[in-house]
């Protein structure tokens, strides 16, 4: 990066980790004045006696040391064990109104929040109510419904699996699968492209398994800020001599260097390690093209030198090996250039390096699962890897890098709007009721129902839902035409100010508080993003003697509604979370016997994973190469004044939380408001490096869906290419512009209008 006189933006010339992370968890538990009891509270996590992070969803090794904690993570603990309380009376010195002209940052720094309140319409506050009044109207607006679709049951990443559990066997018996739940909005299209490829929608490798790899290719993610554990790994993969090759957009410093905190002589000397050997920035959405470059460099040096391809593992374990070739054949390589970004000679390059690796590991995270076509370009990443039998051997396999810290964990024990029968088959044996056969709403069909004023009962489990989704214009609006919404949550955020008829907070515990019920202190568990399941204990007094439990919190509805239901015993639930654990077990046999034997183990234990172990769920019975179908289109539709926009995450940030206003390793502090272009596009738009500039959603004629007075910093991006924060420019995600088969909201690629900043909008 260039200098620049923009204030707030300046060079960051230092390594990811090093001196100035730990500066920044000192500051984090400053900030949230918890610095002692914060600082004990880090020693536990990711313990095997202790708590699993609240942060990202990345595995803890075999072996923990006692800073089993990353900059990231420590500012999310800090974030929880925060003194700061968002009482009652904190919400009588301020009108929902006045509180939503406050930023992100503001709205979650009041604090914890300390007990059941319900909305007042006649002053527009929060009010305090009792539990038992809580569950009360949340039933009452439950079944007052005319038909179980009309409500949605929104779950987040970070509820544990005993909650996840309990909370779609709730909507379940009420008798709907609306769950639009977070992974609609990150991972769907591993969800969805995996399975047709390689039988599972998981990922097949271990932690151990970047121990034997030496290649590891890491496309669209950005470690250093989303999940900062895995540098440890990549460190260690780097200084045993394995090639790392990054692909992205933008340059991330976290896949360029990185020093150790917790190596005595990197901090010591102010030295770090290499990461990436290679970087390719390859243009927005040019994945997909770039891998089916990948593979025809590949099949070119196994026509000309032979022995490239793993010739036994394809014809043994896959299908649709010639159907690939020949449509990877038939490509030419001016269309995959357009398509990347990138000349011939570099594709060829990853191709060379790629072909003489004997064991490759392919990481991938949001940069390439939130575009039109993630679904597709998923699988490409498959076939890339079975053209050498890199999946089920050691050191080799598919790595989807989940964000939440138990999303995947979530959709194991049935957060799915889209059930497997066998499941609901389980479902209905175990419990007695025929559970609902018809597939549920995704986030955006969820938002699309209110709208239309189908969807009436909104329910979220965690997370900060319209703020989360794209689209604020429509999905604001309809959130404001809801009956009644009830929200699970241990600080206030923006979702929970956009009122309709009714709105309720249930103040919960946190992953870092100890859970007593019935006298005994429970434990929870988690999955991680290799199917690892753990135990999770707090060790923290709650912030407010008033907060329940997830569970209890949905155990307690579910006997407000079905009161004493011969079928389900929710009271006895709400207290005994090894019951809860039993119930899984039978409802998922394969994956959870011996459930409460296994998860006491330290560490805990794997779920199944077929292609670990080359066994392939699909429909085949095999591996499958699958061709390449886009049906996304150009989203620039031809339009030589369209731009492609990527929404980023800053490093003080997870998700939708904003911990604070700087983005260190970009070099951006105490700001959120830049746009990152490239000088060549700047120029030609006439733009000078501090310029007041709008983004505009490109093909809105409302004039509604910009995103104004931001300014424009140069940056090395490639051409046509912008980068932005999110979710402040969520405005310009249409909620139609999403990935064709899941449903995954187009956040990485939006097309929009560059213009200096001005008072009316014009395309």
């Amino acid at each position: 990066m260039s200098d620049t006189k923009v204030p707030g933006v300046r060079d960051y010339t230092h390594p990811a980790g090093g001196w100035d992370a730990l500066k920044a968890v000192a500051g984090a538990l400053v900030d949230q004045a918890t610095v002692i009891e914060g600082g004990k509270t880090l020693m536990r996590a990711n313990q095997p006696e202790g708590f699993d992070c609240p942060g990202c969803a990345w595995p803890d090794p075999k072996h923990t040391s006692s800073f089993e904690f990353c900059e990231n993570g420590a500012k999310a603990v800090a974030w929880e064990a925060t003194t700061k309380r968002a009482t009652p009376e904190v919400f009588l010195q301020h009108t929902v109104t006045e509180l939503l002209t406050w930023s992100d940052h503001q709205i979650e720094d009041l604090g914890r929040l300390t007990e059941p309140m319900a909305y007042d319409p006649t002053d527009d506050h929060y009010k305090v109510i009792t539990w038992d009044e809580a569950f009360a109207r949340t039933a009452a607006g439950l079944k007052a419904l005319k038909g179980p679709n009309e409500a949605e049951f929104y779950a987040s990443g970070r509820a544990s699996n005993e909650a996840a559990f309990l909370y779609q066997l709730l909507a379940r018996r009420f008798g709907t699968n609306n769950f639009p739940d977070c992974s609609n909005m990150c991972h769907e299209p591993t969800s969805v492209g995996l399975p047709d490829s390689i039988g599972l929608g998981k990922g097949s490798v271990t932690l151990e398994d970047f121990d034997h790899a030496d290649l590891i290719l890491c496309f669209g993610h950005n470690p250093g800020t989303n999940h900062p554990r895995m540098m440890a790994t990549l460190r260690e993969a780097s200084r045993r001599g394995a090639t790392i090759l990054a692909f992205n957009p933008l340059k991330e410093r976290a896949l360029e260097k990185f020093a150790s905190p917790q190596d005595p002589v990197e901090m010591a000397t102010l030295s770090s390690t290499p990461i990436a050997s290679a970087y390719f920035q390859l243009t927005i959405g040019g994945d997909a093209a770039f891998v089916q470059g990948m593979m025809k460099a590949v099949l070119a040096l196994e026509a000309r030198d032979g022995d490239v391809l793993d010739r036994d593992f394809i014809a043994e374990h896959t299908m649709g090996f010639d159907e690939i070739v020949a449509h990877i054949e038939a490509l030419d390589w001016a269309t995959i250039e357009a398509g990347c970004g990138l000349p011939r000679a570099r594709i060829e390059e990853a191709a060379a390096i790629y072909a003489k690796a004997k064991a490759t590991i392919l990481c991938y995270g949001m940069g390439l699962t939130q575009h039109r076509d993630s679904s597709g370009t998923v699988q490409q990443l498959v076939n890339l890897l079975l053209l050498k039998g890199n999946i089920g051997r050691a050191g080799a396999g598919i790595c989807p890098l989940r964000g939440h810290s138990n999303v995947q964990g979530n959709r194991t024990v049935g957060i799915a709007e889209k059930p497997s029968k066998a499941m609901l088959d389980s479902i209905e044996s175990v419990f007695g009721f025929e559970p609902p056969r018809e597939h549920g709403h995704t986030v955006v069909e969820a938002i699309a129902a209110m709208e239309r004023g189908e969807a009436k009962w909104f329910m979220g489990l965690g997370g900060n839902f319209a703020v989360a989704a794209p689209d604020p214009v429509r999905t604001f609006a309809a959130m404001r035409k809801l009956d009644l919404a009830v929200h699970v949550a241990t600080k206030p955020n923006r979702t929970h100010l956009l009122i309709g008829k009714e709105a309720i907070l249930l103040p919960c515990l946190g992953r870092t508080e100890m859970d007593v019920r019935a006298g005994v202190r429970q434990s929870v568990t988690v999955e991680d993003s290799m199917s690892m399941v753990h135990a999770s204990r707090g060790l923290n007094p709650p912030a407010s003697e008033q907060l329940m439990s997830e569970p209890a919190i949905v155990c307690g509805v579910a006997s407000a509604v079905f009161g004493e239901d011969p079928l389900v015993d929710w009271p006895a639930l709400a207290d005994d979370y090894d019951a809860v654990r039993d119930l899984i077990a039978r409802v998922f046999p394969d994956a959870f016997e011996d459930y409460n034997d296994r998860v006491r183990v330290p560490g805990g234990f794997r779920l199944p994973v077929g292609p670990t172990d080359r066994i392939w769920k699909t429909a085949s019975g095999k591996a499958n190469f699958l061709v390449f179908d886009p049906k996304g289109g150009d989203p620039r539709q031809g339009d030589p004044d369209v731009m492609l926009l990527t929404t980023l995450r800053s490093h003080d940030q997870y998700n939708t939380t904003i911990y604070g206003m700087n983005d260190r390793y970009r070099g951006v502090f105490g700001r959120r408001d830049v746009v990152f272009a490239n000088p060549d596009d700047m120029a030609r738009a006439g733009l000078a490096e501090g310029d007041l500039v709008d983004l505009g959603a490109a093909f809105d004629d409302s004039g509604d869906r910009v995103a104004r007075g931001f300014t424009v910093v140069a940056r090395d991006i490639p051409p046509g290419c912008l980068a932005a924060y999110y979710p402040e420019t969520n405005v310009v995600i249409s909620l139609d512009d999403h990935d064709l088969r899941s449903g995954t909201p187009a956040y990485k690629s939006a097309p929009v209008r560059l213009r200096k900043h001005q008072t009316l909008w014009r395309r």
